[in-house]
């Protein structure tokens, strides 16, 4: 007996270092693709570790700024290792931009993070790939257009939701409150004019309920804690319709409301900044309604909405795409089916672009004579195939609803809180939200 356990003591040591020399060799092998120059084919990267890959060198709380540290290091086309699942990041405009539009094809798959597929299923334009992804991005942007998005009838259902917004933000009186909810009621209710056909009241709970619970989503799914019809031939069944609708809300309601947060928030904390904004409505615009017509006339205003979207930086991972075959990119063999994150934060940081990438500078949008410039490393809606949708309703939305509140209101801290004491850091989620805060805003008209 006692043989008998020597045996198997010495049979779980032989198990146990054999298990440990597999993991060595695996480890070695997966980490030589990095280190070797002489094949020159995939893109480099730091070395994983078996199974955690490279998740001990990131900051998952914001993995995009380790991920742009480590892009000065490795390049502009590089692989990390998220737990077992290889990575290929590209960062800077002119790579994101080459792979995003000259390679529009093979860059153009979506990979579904795992709680959006148990979601959707493969329904729905966003997490959706192949004839089902075409048919339903055609289908939305068919209707969204017939219904409105884009046009003078769109204009007019903003300009009436920014009364709404005028008489909730009136009744704080110029005391601190946070802008959070208000806000996302404003701009969902564009969205749900547009794809349910009327707007709601902001205490209506169902709708109250709806808007809070996409937003709590939308954070939790940026967090370090993720991880029939019986018409079989039809993408036109009752689940992709559905989550195509929910789609639509949740991305036309998070990202507009979250960016004109950042807006209010950066007016609040550049005074001078919103004394330039507010000269320019009174001397162009006066007390009468901002139209969408007028954005040429506005430079500066125009310039101060362009330099939000890119400091704000809401997407800096953008939505991870997929490679719909092999691809030799920049000198790097990429497989078919790898998953690709277009950094967009190094777009919109890229120091090779921006005079200063790191600070809120709305010269950026501004040529010698003060009149508004376009920009190409200016891409907060993504590009190719995968780009945002509802990009024209966006710019419209933030435009209306901007200059009005501006118009109307004098935005500044909370008491007892100064300009410099206004913190800048976004919160952790899906897209990056400001810190939760509360402004003051005081009518000037």
């Amino acid at each position: 007996m006692e043989m008998f356990y020597v045996f198997l003591q010495s049979t779980s040591s032989l198990s146990l270092l054999g298990a440990l020399l597999v993991l060595l060799l695996v480890y070695l092998k997966s980490s030589s693709g990095f280190t070797s120059q002489e094949e020159g084919k995939e893109p480099p990267g730091p070395k994983p570790l078996p199974m955690i890959g490279n998740l001990l060198q990131l900051d998952l709380k914001r993995p995009y700024n380790t991920l742009l540290e480590l892009s000065k290091k490795y390049g502009s086309v590089f692989t990390v290792y998220l737990g077992p699942k290889k990575v290929v990041v590209l960062a800077g405009y002119k790579t994101v931009k080459e792979a995003l539009v000259n390679h529009a094809e093979e860059f153009g798959d979506r990979d579904p993070m795992q709680v959006m597929h148990d979601t959707s299923k493969g329904n729905g334009v966003l997490w959706s790939n192949g004839d089902s992804w075409k048919e339903m991005r055609r289908f939305a942007l068919t209707n969204l257009r017939d219904f409105g998005m884009g046009k003078k009838a769109c204009e007019d259902k903003i300009i009436e939701e920014c009364d709404y917004l005028l008489e909730v933000f009136k009744k704080f009186k110029g005391e601190a409150f946070d802008t959070t909810q208000p806000m996302n009621y404003a701009v969902s209710n564009i969205i749900c004019s547009i794809v349910y056909g009327s707007r709601f009241e902001y205490d209506d709970p169902e709708f109250t309920s709806l808007v809070d619970r996409t937003n709590r989503n939308i954070q939790l799914a940026g967090s370090p804690s993720i991880q029939e019809s019986g018409i079989t031939n039809s993408h036109f069944h009752d689940n992709n319709l559905m989550i195509t609708v929910l789609n639509l809300f949740a991305a036309g309601t998070d990202t507009t409301a979250t960016t004109l947060r950042w807006g209010l928030l950066l007016m609040a904390k550049y005074p001078k900044i919103q004394d330039q904004v507010q000269e320019e409505l009174n001397r162009v615009i006066g007390s009468r309604q901002v139209q969408v017509k007028d954005r040429k006339n506005l430079p500066f205003t125009d310039a101060v909405i362009h330099e939000t979207q890119r400091l704000a930086n809401i997407a800096p991972m953008a939505l991870p795409h997929k490679t719909s075959q092999d691809i030799t990119f920049q000198g790097h063999f990429i497989k078919k089916g790898t998953t690709v994150y277009p950094l967009l934060t190094s777009v919109l940081y890229d120091e090779s672009e921006w005079e200063s990438p790191h600070t809120f500078y709305p010269a950026h949008f501004l040529d010698k004579d003060g009149k508004f410039v376009k920009r190409d490393a200016f891409m907060p809606f993504s590009a190719g195939r995968r780009i945002c949708l509802g990009e024209s309703l966006a710019r419209m939305e933030l435009f209306i609803f901007f200059t009005t509140l501006l118009q109307h209101f004098r935005f500044s801290p909370a008491p007892g809180v100064s300009e410099d004491e206004l913190d800048l850091t976004p919160r952790v989620g899906l897209t990056l939200n400001p810190s939760p805060h509360k402004l003051c805003a005081v009518s000037c008209m």
